[in-house]
Order: structure tokens, then sequence, then C-alpha cells
């Protein structure tokens, strides 16, 4: 009997009890689970995890026991899109840290506090990227546990500017959504809403972008901040509007944390509405390609551009298609693929602070597999994954440009995508 489930409503009882006793250990996850992948030890495998998280629900094993192998899990989910038995292993981890939180490493735990009261917050993170900047040219003063998040800062910032409240469709109208906004996309890539901002609204489509919107809520929910995570989805529940036809999301972190919502907010006064909430949201490639392109735009030279499966869009909103398919509807462009396409680059929210070792082995490896890919371009959908993969592509002394899948579509749009 899994006891710490049934007390007090702590956990999500059934979705937790299903998951744990809908695996039959038959060992598909494990050469799909990163972790597993860099360490190969069970215990950093989905099917050891969830062994662990039983016995420490069971009272068999205390909570710190299992809490470096949990902590280790990048919640990528690729386990999910392996396992025959369809364990639902997000509805698993997430609740289990939101009981069982806190991180075995002193170093760890300092990280994610940093990191919880700002990058949730636009101008807050502003000014700790300024300060990282500095921390970056005084590398060897910084206090060793400090040091993964300043070696992630990058060299410069772009400007930032505010996105108009309500852009009006190009022509007859087709359609009318609201936009995610995002937090640290604000401040370290900007253009990616202005770019889905463009090419919706040069599609037909209406676009607003809600003032009182906020985080999404999904890097606290991935490290067990279940109040804080609570907090930031009940204000964006209130913050949207219902006269849309759709919440459009340019992230895939934030639109897989918009459709944990219902889970978020499971058994209280504000699950019909997570659930209504959730079901509206959908990423910007799938809008876009079920409204219909009205014009394809081409580019004058061939381009080779690889296409990286962001995990929050390939593995937790089965995500695949679609982007591949705006990509290749700009003539000229040569879509390629990426070898051991579905493994997470390292990134995974806070990840690449939380777990620097694994995270940069994990991000060294995508690098390279990109190199082999011989493309000039790289395109993905999260703003983690561009920010982790431009490091180590850096770090592996290659020069190619990184760019959002929604930013390709836009420059090509504008004839202004060139090398």
């Amino acid at each position: 009997m899994l006891h710490s489930i049934d007390s007090d409503n702590i956990v999500r009882g059934k979705a937790m009890t299903d998951a744990i006793q809908s695996c039959v250990h038959c060992g598909f996850c494990l050469p799909t689970c990163p972790t597993y992948q860099v360490l190969g030890q069970e215990m950093d495998s989905p099917r050891g995890r969830i062994f662990l998280m039983k016995e420490v629900l069971e009272g068999k094993l205390s909570a710190e026991q299992a809490q470096p192998h949990i902590d280790r899990c990048l919640g990528c989910l690729a386990c999910e899109t392996s396992c025959p038995s369809g364990v639902r292993y997000g509805e698993l981890i997430s609740p289990y840290r939101a009981s069982h939180s806190g991180n075995s490493d002193v170093g760890g735990r300092v990280r994610r506090w940093l990191a919880s009261i700002t990058l949730p917050y636009p101008r807050r993170f502003r000014m700790a990227m300024r300060a990282g900047k500095l921390g970056r040219r005084l590398l060897p003063l910084v206090p060793k546990a400090l040091k993964p998040m300043v070696q992630m800062v990058p060299v410069a910032l772009p400007k930032s500017e505010a996105l108009p409240e309500r852009s009006p469709a190009i022509g007859r109208r087709r359609g009318r959504v609201a936009l995610l906004a995002g937090c640290a996309q604000q401040i370290l890539q900007p253009d990616i809403n202005a770019a889905a901002i463009r090419v919706l609204t040069g599609n037909g489509v209406e676009v607003v972008v809600p003032k009182r919107q906020g985080c999404c809520g999904a890097l606290s929910w991935h490290v067990g901040d279940e109040k804080r995570a609570k907090k930031f989805a009940i204000n964006n529940l209130n913050a949207f509007p219902d006269d849309v036809d759709a919440i459009v999301t340019t992230a895939a972190g934030c639109g897989s944390g918009l459709h944990d919502y219902p889970l978020i907010l499971d058994g209280g006064q504000h699950e019909a509405a997570a659930r209504q909430f959730a079901h509206r949201v959908v990423d910007v490639s799938r809008y876009l390609i079920d409204i219909g392109i009205q014009s394809q735009p081409s580019i004058p030279s061939p381009l080779r551009v690889a296409y990286h499966d962001a995990c929050h869009l390939a593995h937790a909103q089965r995500i695949r298609s679609e982007p591949r398919e705006l990509l290749s509807m700009i003539s000229g462009v040569e879509l390629c693929e990426i070898a051991d396409r579905e493994t997470c680059c390292g990134s995974a929210g806070t990840y690449n602070i939380d777990q620097p070792a694994i995270a940069m082995e994990l991000g060294l490896r995508k690098a390279r597999r990109i190199e082999e890919s011989q493309c000039r371009l790289v395109a993905m959908g999260n703003i983690g994954c561009m920010v982790q993969i431009e490091k180590y592509l850096q770090e592996i002394g290659l020069k190619i440009p990184v760019l959002h899948t929604i930013q390709v579509f836009d420059r090509a749009m504008r004839g202004s995508l060139s090398l």
C-alpha cells in the first residue's frame, strides 16, 4: 500500500498510483533516458526512480536516500515516448517532488533559490544577467556554488521592447489568439515573440498579449515548489481572456507547463477552469499548420537547416511534424535530421545549473550531433534549448546560428534569412 499517497491528500493519489502500478520494469526506458546514458546506473533511470519513489511512498526508504537520484532526473519525458505500458511518468515525478522537494546538494539549493527569485520575473532576471556579466569577468572570484549560473550568462543581451497588447490581423481575420510572453525569453530572445506576432498577423490572426499574465509556473512545478506553481497558474487563469480561439506558446517548456495546470490545481476550486484553460493551449507551430499558411516564403540561396526536438514539444506535447512542416514550407530550405534527435540537450529548465556536470555532457553530445549533420543553421522551439545548444556549439568551436523555428519562418517571410 502506498501510505503517503493516501495521507491528507498531500500528493495526487490516483495519478501517482497509476503511474507506479503501470510500470512493469521492462527496461525499454533505459536507452532513451539521458541520465542513464551518461551515468549507466539503474537508480538513475526512470525504472529505477519509480522503484525509489514507490519505496519512499510506502515508508520503506527515506526520502533523503532517494533524493540524489530524483534530483538527477531531467523531467524530459523521453521515457513516456518509449514506454510500451503507457506509464505517465510526468504525473509521478512532479507531484512526488512537490511532496518531497529539496536538492540534496547545498550548492544546488542555493542556485535553485536564486533561480526561483529571478527567472520568473523579467525585470529581476535582467538585473541578474547584468550581475552575471560582471561575474563572468571575475569568474575566479565567484563562489564555486554560483559558477554554473555565471557560466550560462550570455556575453550580450538584446534590447528588449514591450509587446503591443493587440496586434490586428493583416487582411481578412481568420483567428484571434492570446500569446504567452514567457519570462526569460523576453530578456534573452525578445525577437521570438515579435517574430511570432509578425507571422501570425501576416496569416490573418489577431494577437493579444494580456498585461496581467506572468510566469507559467513550469520551473517551480518541475523542482517541487508547488505553492509558487499554483500561484502562477491561478494568476494566468485570471489574466487570459476567454474570447480567443487559442492560447499560443512559443516555448516548449512553457507550453508543457500550461498543459500541466489541471495536475497542478488538481482537486481544488480551480481544477475545472484549469482543464478548460489547458485545452486551449497550443504551440505556435501547430496552430499555424492547423489554420494553414497563406503564403509560402522563399530564400534566394539553398540553406541546410537542422531541427532539434525540444523535449517538452516532442515528448510532453507530442509535437514533432508541425515545426518540420513549417520549415519545409520555405522554398530553398533543405531540412536535415540530427542523430539522437529526441535526446535531451541538458537544459531542462534549471537543470543546467542544478546538475552542471551532466548538463555539460549532454550539451556537448548534442553539439557534436549537430556538427555531424553538416547544417548551416539549427532551429528549435524552446528558449532553454537555444541557450544551452548555443553555448556548447561555441565550446566545440562551431559558429552555427541558433534560431527559433518561428524566427526562421519570419525571416524568410521578410527576406532577411541570411548567414
